[in-house]
């Protein structure tokens, strides 16, 4: 059976592929030990989501558990409106929409889809300067959608002893 991916790996993956092989080896060690500042900002950002601060309103979901069987994959969602159905994941700030960024939320889409919900636009939110950017559902963006399921397959497959950096200069932070 395939090992469950979270979906928080897949921007990492995209940018190195070892992190994640990295992320398990630290297991439950404290984050601020191998975190860098940006990532350590990023968690920071979402500790209104994680606490279920955000919002009192009824018809938001913040910070939920979803699980999607299609890819096997599990995490998180920042919100969810249930009464418009749009999804939002917050960043700290957006300088770039990065692939993996899109990803992240692909997954969480078809994670609520599978859990039932009408999930209608996905959006990114940028804290920092209070942005949000529309992005296109899966269907409406086929090219993106297969590079998402091409991901999920190539973290399926990654086998870390014929790991060849591409780009040593992503990787290099992690050895």
């Amino acid at each position: 059976m395939e090992e469950t991916i979270l979906i928080s790996y897949l921007n990492d993956f995209i940018f190195c592929p070892v992190s994640i092989y990295f992320h398990k080896l630290y297991g439950t060690v404290e984050k601020s030990v191998y975190q860098t500042t940006k990532q350590s900002s990023g968690t920071n950002a979402h500790k209104t989501i994680d606490q279920k601060l955000y919002s009192d309103k009824k018809t938001i979901l913040q910070g939920i558990d979803v699980f999607c069987s299609e890819f096997n994959i599990v995490g998180k969602i920042d919100t969810f409106d249930t009464e418009t159905g749009i999804l939002t994941e917050r960043k700290n700030k957006i300088a770039k929409i990065y692939d993996g960024y899109v990803f992240q939320l692909y997954a969480q889409y078809y994670a609520l889809i599978e859990m039932g919900y009408e999930v209608k636009r996905i959006r990114f939110h940028s804290i920092k300067d209070n942005k949000n950017y529309e992005i296109k559902l899966p269907k409406e963006d086929k090219e993106m959608d297969n590079k998402f399921r091409k991901l999920i397959k190539d973290i399926h497959d990654f086998d870390i002893h014929t790991f060849k950096a591409q780009n040593i200069e992503k990787c290099k932070n992690l050895f």
